[in-house]
C-alpha cells in the first residue's frame, strides 16, 4: 500500500522523470487531443454530439499518453477524463458536489501526481505470506513504508503480539483510516509523513507495495540503511539491479508475486 526520482533527487515524494515533466506529458495529451478531435470534426458527414467528442478526444489522448510512455493510469485517466466531465455537466450536478469529490480524491491520494505512487491494497494472502517470513518467537521490528489503510498492519499485528509494527502513510484520509482501524493494537505505530525520510536500519523486515517509478530509488535508500540481516519484502514490483533471493508466488486472484532480498552479504 502506498505512495511513494530519479537518482540522486532529493525532493521528497517523487520519483522518474520529474513531477514537472509529468504533468507537462499528461497537458500536451490533452490539449493535443483536443486540437486533433476539432480538426477532424468538420470532416465527418453528421455532427457529432459533444459526448461523441470527448470519447473521440479520451481515445486520442490516451493514445497520445501511451506513446509518451505515460504509466498505465495516466493513460486512463485521459482515457475517462473528457466524457466523464461531458457525462457530468449534462447532469446538471451542483457545483458543491464537484468540490466535495475534488476534495475526497485529494484527501486520498494526496501527492500521487508527484510521486507516481497510486494506492495499492495490500490482501490478506499478502499478510499470510508475510507473517511466514517473520520469526514465531522473535521480536521483530517490522515496517510498511506507504501503509494505507493499515490493512496489511492489523492482520499482521493481531497474529504477532510479540513483534512491533510500524507504518508511514503521507495521504491524510487513508492514514486517519488507519490510526482509527488500529487504535486498540498497542503493537502497532502509525506515522504521518513520507518515508523517504524514515530511517531504516531500526527495523528486520521492510514491506513495500509502490510502483516501478519509485524502486530504483528505494534501492539507493536499502543500501545505505537497512540492517546486513534484514529482509526487504516488495509487493509485485522487484528492485531494478538486484535479483531476488527467493520470490513467493501467491495463489490469490491477481497472483501476487512478493520479491524478497535477504542479508548477510548483499550490498544493503
Amino acid at each position: 500500500m502506498s505512495r511513494g526520482q530519479a537518482t540522486g533527487d532529493r525532493d521528497h515524494g517523487t520519483v522518474g522523470p520529474g513531477a514537472g515533466r509529468v504533468v507537462a506529458r499528461a497537458l500536451i495529451a490533452q490539449i493535443a487531443g483536443w486540437l486533433l478531435v476539432w480538426i477532424a470534426a468538420p470532416l465527418v458527414a453528421s455532427q457529432p454530439s459533444m459526448l461523441a467528442l470527448a470519447l473521440a478526444q479520451g481515445l486520442t489522448a490516451a493514445v497520445l499518453s501511451a506513446a509518451l510512455r505515460a504509466e498505465p493510469w495516466w493513460i486512463a485517466i485521459h482515457l475517462l477524463f473528457s466524457p466523464a466531465l461531458v457525462l457530468a455537466l449534462s447532469a446538471s450536478i451542483a457545483p458543491a458536489w464537484f468540490l466535495a469529490g475534488f476534495l475526497l480524491l485529494l484527501l486520498i491520494y494526496w501527492t500521487t501526481f508527484r510521486s507516481r505512487v497510486p494506492l495499492y491494497l495490500s490482501n490478506a494472502a499478502t499478510a499470510r505470506a508475510l507473517l511466514g517470513l517473520i520469526p514465531l518467537h522473535q521480536d521483530t521490528r517490522v515496517i510498511d513504508l506507504g501503509s494505507g489503510t493499515g490493512t496489511l498492519l492489523r492482520r499482521c499485528a493481531r497474529q504477532r503480539a510479540n513483534c512491533h509494527f510500524a507504518g508511514v502513510e503521507n495521504a491524510p484520509l487513508p492514514w486517519l483510516i488507519a490510526r482509527l482501524a488500529c487504535r486498540a493494537l498497542l503493537n502497532v505505530e502509525l506515522r504521518r509523513g513520507d518515508f523517504w525520510d524514515e530511517d531504516l536500519s531500526r527495523y528486520d523486515v521492510v514491506y513495500a507495495f509502490l510502483s516501478p517509478a519509485a524502486m530504483a530509488r528505494l534501492s539507493l535508500k536499502l543500501d545505505r540503511e537497512l540492517a546486513p540481516a534484514a529482509l526487504f519484502v516488495s509487493n509485485s514490483f522487484p528492485l531494478p539491479d538486484r535479483a531476488p533471493d527467493e520470490v513467493l508466488e501467491l495463489s490469490d486472484r491477481r497472483r501476487t508475486r512478493l520479491y524478497c532480498y535477504r542479508g548477510p552479504g548483499r550490498r544493503f
